[in-house]
């Protein structure tokens, strides 16, 4: 009898064990990621934190390919409810969830940021072309022939672009952890890249070249990786003029008596440029909610209800007030009621 109590025991002892980290909840959400949507979060938690009388979300920048390797690590209280994106996630990621136990997973877009080129405002403004952009910052740039590449060799904007300054080339910007750094490497890098009539061609037949060539940016001190701390950016063109930075439109909208954005082909990065799609190099965020989590973790629904508001991201929201651009009405009405009824998402998502 003795013997029989003892096995139900340890059977009992070891489930308990298997099941503790979903078992016993933490105090208060945890959330990783993007540096862009970081502030926009923190003030979601402050807000719902101070309304709801619970213990506010602790929110962690730490970039979004870091806080996607975080979120898709598993399930249980051991690992984050949540991780900001500045770009939707990739399938090698969205695979590493699924292999990880992490299966069902809500997609939630909050609304757009435009990357924003910026300096000192005691400096000259910039205008750019994503063209620029790509031949001042690439590690690899077309020769004297079709076909030919070279390593980098232009140290000035000038030497670019016979319109722009003769001053050297120096761009502080984000880690390749960054989603930032992905989605300026999209569409301001490769942009201007489809510019070069023989490199655009090469997508068709080689696309793995293609991406390798107009994502890669130079090691050689021009590009100089300022880590996921965007207003440490900021701080640091205000130190040196002669610097340029790439961060997201909130924090120029947030420092616009210290730094000014480029126009990027004639077109200056505002709220309204963003929003109408305008502005060449703007981008969705987003954010990632582990199902499993809510109702284990206090408080999860609650903040994904202050998050879709419309006092947070509606047009006259507070949101809205930091820099963000929110959804369309459409887009944004339909987002809510999926995330308030936790839809997951198929995969499908991050082939898009």
């Amino acid at each position: 009898m003795r013997s029989k109590i003892s096995i139900v025991s340890t059977i009992a002892l070891l489930t308990s064990i298997a099941v503790a980290p979903m078992s016993f909840a933490r105090e208060s959400i945890e959330v990783v990621g993007s540096s862009t949507v970081y502030p926009f979060s923190t003030v979601v938690a402050e807000r719902y934190g101070r309304a709801s009388g619970k213990s506010t979300p602790k929110i962690e920048s730490t970039g979004s390919g870091g806080g996607m390797k975080l979120f898709c690590s598993g399930v249980g209280t051991n690992y984050p409810d949540i991780t900001n994106a500045s770009r939707r996630i990739k399938m090698s990621e969205f695979k590493k969830c699924q292999g990880n136990g992490v299966k069902d997973i809500v997609e939630v877009q909050i609304g757009y940021d435009g990357i924003v080129i910026a300096n000192s405002v005691d400096t000259e403004p910039m205008n750019l072309t994503r063209k620029d952009i790509f031949l001042a910052l690439a590690a690899k740039v077309p020769g004297a022939t079709d076909g030919e590449l070279i390593d980098n060799p232009y140290t000035t904007w000038q030497q670019v672009n016979p319109e722009l300054p003769d001053a050297g080339i120096e761009v502080l910007g984000p880690p390749p952890t960054s989603g930032t750094r992905d989605a300026f490497a999209e569409l301001a890098m490769e942009g201007g890249c489809k510019k070069i009539a023989w490199i655009a061609a090469l997508k068709k037949t080689d696309k793995n070249a293609f991406k390798r060539l107009c994502h890669t940016v130079r090691e050689d001190g021009r590009y100089i990786e300022a880590g996921e701390n965007d207003n440490l950016i900021v701080q640091k063109l205000e130190a040196n003029p002669s610097a340029l930075g790439v961060f997201g439109f909130s924090f120029l909208d947030q420092n616009a008596d210290k730094v000014q954005g480029a126009t990027i082909e004639n077109v200056m990065p505002t709220f309204e440029s963003i929003a109408d799609k305008s502005y060449p190099i703007s981008r969705p965020l987003f954010f990632y909610v582990k199902k499993a989590h809510v109702g284990v973790v206090p408080g999860i629904k609650g903040f994904l209800n202050e998050f879709t508001s419309d006092k947070a991201w509606g047009e006259d929201g507070y949101l809205a007030e930091k820099g963000m651009i929110p959804l369309p009405i459409a887009e944004r009405t339909e987002m809510a009621k999926n995330t308030r009824a936790l839809k997951p998402m198929t995969g499908k998502e991050a082939l898009k």
